[in-house]
Parts: C-alpha cells; structure tokens; sequence
C-alpha cells in the first residue's frame, strides 16, 4: 500500500517595515531560511521613508514566497492587521522587521501545534544585542518544557506578552475575533493576553524561537519611556489587559496579573523619576492609581525598593520617591540595607522616616533577606 505523505500546513508569516534599511534584509533572509517547507511572507511597508520598502521589493522579486503591500504610515499594530488580511495560511506567525528568526524556529512550533492540538503555541526568547545572543531568563521561566496547558493552569505565562514567538491556528484567530490595537505603542500584549484567554489549550515549548534584538542606538519602541507618549500608551495597554481578563478571566488570574504580570516593567519607570517633568510625574501616579487603587503594589513581586517606590507613587511623594531612586544609584548595584524589624526585616533608606512610610511598604520579604 503506497504511503500518502501529508503537506506540511502553509505558514503566513507577517513582517510590518518602517524605517529599518539597515535590518529588514537580514530579518527578511531569517525567514525564508526557515527549513518549514510551506511558506508565505507578507512584508506591509508601512510609509517607511527610508529604503525599506524597496529591499523589501529586491527580496520579493526574487523569491516568490514574499508579497509585499505597500500603505500609509499607519503604525505597528495597523500594519499587523492589514497583513492578516493578506494572509492566506493555516498558520499565521508575526515577527518584527528588525529581529531574526534562529534556524528551524517555525518547524519546531508547527511540529508542537500538531502533536499538541492547541491552538496556539508559545516558545522562548533570546536578546540579540551587538551580533550576540544571550538568554533572558524571565522569559524562559515561562517556557520551563513542553505542555499543553490552559491559562488557568499556568498563570503567569501571561506574562508572556509578545506576538512574535507564537505561531496560530487562522482559524482560532478568526474564531476568537483577535487582531492588534491600532493607534497605540505596546500592543502585542492586551491581544496575546486575550489569546490566552480564548484558547482551548497552549502549546509551550523550551527551545529559542526567537532572536529580540535591542538595537544600539536606542531607536526602538521600548527605548524610548522617558517620553510621555511612550507612558500614555504604556497604561493604556495595561487598562486593555486588566480589562480583559476581568470580563473573560478568574479573580485568580486577576491577581495574577496585578501582582505578577503588569508591574514587571515599572521599575524602569520608577528609575526615570528624579528627571521626569511633572506631566510625566502626574501621568505616572494617575496610571499607578488607576491600576492597583484596590490592590497596592506593595503586593507585587517587584524588588523591595521598587515596591516601595511604587507605594510612594501611589501616595504622590514624589520628593520621597526621588529619594529613594537617588539613593539606590549611589549604591551602584548594591542592594539597599536591611535592618531588623519587629521580628523581621525591613529597607533603611537615609532620609526616609521609617514611621511615615507604610510597614508594608518597607518590608522585606523572607526570601528577599
């Protein structure tokens, strides 16, 4: 009896372009190095006003996996949209003009979404910085082997945030009426948020999907949060995942999300308070109150200092707030001191009146001694 071999599922990969000559040839040749043998690139020159569009239009003339659509400067999550649209696969995957696929990275994901029957499989990331590769360790906790999970099982890979190291089934997509916010910087996680929440199962797998490349010069989206426009935007795609998984979520993974998924990044805030000006200032206690009013951060698995700036955020103490971060830049990596403190441990910052502060705000977990 002669073996009926099956074709591999096409694969639409979606790669938005603005303004990035100096990577897109490189992204565009990681992917069409993929050893996946069914292959479909739609490239959305988004206005790039740089050449990015015509390497785009080189690589297309001569390959003819690569369509290329050409519109209006509309943004990222715009451009992600308009190349759904396009696309034609089973499977649909995004990746971002100036990041590289390693080798086999989507043969490995289809290989997972099958065996698993998810709709949907997640993968871990490596941070390319200076033509060299090196782990993120947050991110690979959340992609510890391979499963098949439901969000509920697994919490915290919420925090697994980005577009770009998961492939989709078209058809969960389509059925779970997903696309990505327009308008706005930091949309990949209220719709992988949403994903999470809709799918029946996730597929995870350990390997290294995907190279994120931090660019040296500073230019790229999360490069730029001393901005108020990158603030705005920053709680405004919080709000949408609180928002959610609130409507299509469980309380626990509510407090998953307040305590463990949504503050992972404000230190990086907290740290550009002693030069913000005060609209970034009133923008930042607005967002923190607005957020976790219910629920302080005090509660988060943020470092002790940052939970305690946060708390003073919370309060409006910006002069307090500037202390602290003044404070644990003098120490040059050192870690604040702890002293003892009604049979535990609590922060001593110089300057702060222990007695103003909140007891919880200054403690110092066990596992943080």
């Amino acid at each position: 009896m002669r073996r009926v071999l099956r074709r591999a599922p096409l694969l639409s990969v979606v790669v938005p372009v603005h303004d990035v000559e100096e990577y897109v040839a490189e992204t565009l040749a990681s992917i069409l190095g993929q050893d996946h043998r069914r292959l479909e690139v739609v490239v959305i020159d988004d206005g790039s006003t740089d050449r990015s569009g015509d390497i785009a239009d080189s690589v297309a003339a001569g390959d003819d996996r690569v369509r290329v659509v050409h519109t209006d400067n509309h943004g990222l999550g715009a451009a992600r949209n308009e190349g759904v649209r396009h696309a034609t696969g089973e499977l649909l995957a995004f990746a971002d003009s100036d990041d590289v696929l390693p080798p086999g990275a989507y043969s490995t994901m289809a290989a997972r979404l099958r065996r698993s029957g998810a709709d949907l499989v997640t993968g871990d990331v490596a941070r390319l910085a200076d033509g060299e590769v090196s782990a993120l360790p947050w991110v690979s906790r959340l992609h510890p082997t391979e499963q098949s999970v439901s969000i509920g099982e697994v919490p915290d890979l919420l925090g697994d945030v980005f577009a770009w190291n998961k492939l989709f089934r078209r058809d969960f997509w389509d059925r779970a009426q997903l696309s990505w916010p327009e308008g706005v910087r930091y949309e990949d996680q209220p719709t992988s948020t949403m994903a999470f929440l809709r799918a029946r199962r996730i597929a995870v797998t350990p390997a290294v999907v995907y190279h994120w490349r931090v660019r040296a010069d500073g230019t790229s989206i999360t490069q730029g949060r001393a901005r108020i426009e990158d603030l705005r935007d920053r709680w405004t795609t919080k709000q949408l995942t609180l928002d959610v998984t609130r409507d299509e979520g469980t309380p626990e993974l509510e407090v998953a999300l307040l305590d463990r998924v949504l503050p992972a990044d404000l230190w990086r805030y907290f740290e550009l308070i002693p030069e913000a000006d005060d609209p970034w200032w009133s923008l930042l206690v607005q967002g923190v109150r607005s957020l976790w009013g219910s629920r302080s951060l005090t509660h988060s698995v943020l470092p002790p200092v940052h939970r305690l700036t946060g708390w003073l955020v919370e309060q409006g103490r910006r002069e307090d707030a500037v202390l602290v971060i003044e404070h644990l830049r003098s120490l040059q990596g050192r870690r604040v001191a702890r002293v003892s403190d009604a049979g535990g441990f609590r922060l001593d910052v110089p300057g702060l009146e222990p007695s103003s502060v909140a007891p919880e705000a200054l403690a110092v977990r066990p596992t943080e001694q």
